[in-house]
């Protein structure tokens, strides 16, 4: 619930938790320390030109839902890797976001259009057709091949776990 007489940000950690975040991209050079409490992040970019990010607060959306949804995380996973120099959804100039489309550049110079589809897994909701790829049998084995000369306690303790498995 919205305390207006509190921060609407979860903890006081933000600044440091944005600041590790930034320190992880190929494409930030420098990111200056964070403290817990602090309200900006200091950094350069590759290039060498400084940016200052401040962290304001607002009254939290109560009903607000708390899941991260595909076309974001896919958009994020894309451009956090250090292959790729960027990942957006694709934003035409006038308009709303297109929320199935991400345009991603590479280091090397091409750039791609991901085209986002959602689709069910393939087999998804039937029933296997053979029996399970790990049946009791073959799991009981793989717990006796543990127990073999001298065994660990963890290798004992993995095995007694790998038999009880078996058995249910």
């Amino acid at each position: 619930m919205y305390n207006p007489d509190k921060s609407p940000l979860p903890d006081t950690g933000d600044a440091v938790r944005i600041a590790d975040a930034l320190l992880g991209s190929p494409h930030i050079s420098f990111v200056a320390p964070a403290e817990p409490g602090d309200e900006t992040v200091w950094f350069r970019d590759a290039d060498g030109l400084g940016f200052e990010l401040s962290l304001t607060t607002v009254e939290p959306v109560p009903d607000a839902e708390r899941v991260a949804y595909a076309w974001d995380a896919v958009a994020a996973a894309i451009g956090n890797h250090p292959h790729f120099i960027r990942a957006a959804l694709e934003q035409k100039s006038f308009g709303p976001l297109n929320l199935d489309t991400i345009t991603a550049q590479t280091r090397t110079g091409n750039e791609y259009t991901l085209k986002l589809t959602g689709a069910p897994r393939p087999g998804y909701g039937k029933e296997p057709a053979s029996s399970p790829t790990s049946p009791a049998a073959d799991i009981a084995y793989a717990a006796d091949r543990l127990l073999g000369n001298d065994p660990s306690d963890a290798e004992r303790a993995t095995a007694e776990l790998l038999n009880h498995l078996a058995a249910t």
